[in-house]
């Protein structure tokens, strides 16, 4: 009986000897914001990485290709197939970039 007693008792005050007389506190805190903090750090580092590779891809905000660079390739395409000959795709490419800046 008396060593169920001391059992008792020292799993009692092992608790309360490292969480005090209230328990853990303020403690708890830290684990939520720890989580926290490392999804906002993933999310700067690789979210900034995706989104400036897909901005050097030719991809807008709205994750569709950009009209000027798909139209320049496009025509680049038809150059190199021989549909179109070389002075005529240095005119329609001078268009296409001379409207492409407004």
């Amino acid at each position: 009986m008396s060593a169920t007693l001391a059992a008792a008792t020292l799993a009692a005050a092992v608790p309360a000897h490292f969480a005090g007389h209230w328990g853990f506190g303020w403690w708890f805190l830290f684990i939520p914001l720890f989580w926290i903090l490392v999804f906002v750090l993933l999310f700067a580092i690789f979210g900034r990485r995706w989104r400036r590779a897909a901005a050097e891809n030719g991809y807008g905000p709205s994750g569709h290709r950009n009209p000027a660079r798909q139209a320049e390739a496009t025509l680049a395409e038809r150059f190199a197939k021989g549909d179109i000959d070389e002075v005529e795709y240095r005119a329609r490419l001078e268009v296409l970039r001379a409207n492409a800046g407004g």
